[in-house]
């Protein structure tokens, strides 16, 4: 029978430092070779209703599944199907924004582990949604932050953000009034805005500064400007494919020029050892992230192993009639 694990059940079980740990594992199984991925792809219905589907598979373990999703009329609604890669059992349904959100923070925590200066004390953040919050509750856990200057376009929502995630972090943040004030002068920035176009500007961007670009995926969209990117010292992404289809901050730099693009490195490759996440420290390093698969894939099925010695979820029978038939 298929376990079928709600949005409660997930966050019952799913911290920040499991999907911290989860996703450096799974990152360096991507590195060895170990991981299957395909990149995502994109149905698009009338009236821009978007079909999304991704998927992995993880020969060591054995998982192999994938997110899917919709995003109609402002509405996103995930699941990831987890299957045994050994007899194609469908082992878990989880609904997945939570365990979305938590494995996009996560992946941005290591990349600011391993490519950000390890003095690193201050962020500023664009962006004061959902995915914001495991943006900075990850970088929190990887750095000794003391102070976080926060930028979004509602003063509103900006200073109840601030008041909400200082509690939560146990950390000083402050409302700035504008993408410029937040961005200046701090060690660590993180993007994480539904905006086509450049919320941030290289200029801004202090020597020795790490970004985290995580919300523009799709080829027409960006939150970095020209000069960001080419300000990096090291770009990193979390896959190079994928990133070609649809990372707007890196194409309309890169364009199609392979010579370009084969300065992009994978953060698995930087994880695993094989290249350094900074030469030194006034290297300015870009984390541009998309959202892959492989991390979908391996934190589901830590969160259904969980969920099993928990007791957690219901049990819903598919296929049963046709299995007994045969």
């Amino acid at each position: 029978m298929t376990l079928l694990l709600s949005e409660a059940d997930v966050r019952e079980v799913l911290t920040m430092p499991l999907a911290l740990e989860v996703v450096e594992e799974a990152s360096r199984r991507q590195a060895a070779g170990e991981m299957i991925l395909h990149t995502r792809r994109r149905l698009e219905a009338p009236e821009k209703a978007f079909l999304h589907y991704m998927a992995a598979a993880d020969t060591v373990s054995g998982y192999m599944g994938m997110k899917i999703y919709t995003s109609v009329r402002g509405a996103l609604r995930f699941l990831v199907p987890l299957y045994s890669g050994e007899n194609g059992e469908l082992l878990a349904l989880l609904e997945a924004d939570y365990l979305g959100q938590m494995r996009t923070g996560a992946a941005s925590g290591l990349a600011t582990k391993y490519m950000s200066r390890t003095d690193a004390r201050t962020v500023g953040i664009i962006g004061t949604g959902l995915q914001a919050r495991t943006q900075l509750e990850a970088v929190a856990a990887v750095r000794r932050i003391e102070a976080i200057r926060v930028f979004g376009r509602n003063p509103e929502r900006r200073a109840q953000f601030c008041r909400e995630m200082s509690a939560r972090l146990g950390v000083a943040l402050n409302p700035a009034s504008s993408a410029e004030e937040a961005v200046r002068a701090t060690d660590i920035v993180v993007t994480a805005t539904t905006s086509s176009n450049p919320v941030v500007l290289g200029e801004w961007l202090a020597p020795g500064t790490h970004v985290n670009a995580i919300g523009a995926n799709f080829p027409q969209k960006r939150e970095l400007d020209s000069e960001a990117v080419r300000r990096a010292a090291v770009l990193a992404v979390d896959s190079i494919e994928q990133s070609k289809l649809e990372a707007g901050d890196l194409i309309h730099v890169l364009g199609e020029d392979p010579s370009r693009w084969a300065a992009v490195t994978e953060l698995a490759a930087i994880v695993s050892g094989r290249v350094s996440g900074r030469t030194n420290a006034r290297d300015i390093t870009l984390f541009k992230s998309n959202g892959i698969a492989i991390w979908d894939v391996a934190v589901a099925a830590r969160v259904y192993e969980l969920a099993q010695q928990r007791q957690l979820g219901r049990r819903i029978p598919l296929w049963e009639h046709s299995a007994s038939a045969n």
